[in-house]
């Protein structure tokens, strides 16, 4: 009885340090919205805003090349030659490749 009677005095003097600790533990850890679950999602978002910016500005890039495609016709020449080697007749092609 006499250990049961200290542990309970135990308890009571420390319940408000044990009930903080108890809390801390499950906002910060155990709980599936824990600070440290919000804190992987946060560098998720921010990894994903960066694709998204990269992908929205290759997709202006490619929007404005196809643009000049459409109404330019040096432009398709350009592309020709530069992309796929052509060539106009009496012409040579070199190409060099850097290592």
């Amino acid at each position: 009885m006499g250990k049961l009677l200290t542990c309970w005095n135990y308890i009571r003097r420390y319940k408000y340090p044990g009930a903080i600790l108890v809390f801390l533990l499950i906002v910060g850890v155990i709980d599936e919205n824990s600070l440290y679950t919000r804190h992987q999602r946060q560098m998720e978002i921010g990894n994903l805003k960066r694709e998204i910016d990269k992908y929205q500005e290759q997709f202006e890039t490619e929007t404005a090349m196809l643009k000049a495609l459409e109404t330019d016709p040096e432009a398709v020449e350009r592309m020709a030659r530069e992309r796929y080697y052509m060539k106009r007749p009496n012409e040579d092609v070199f190409v060099f490749k850097s290592e």
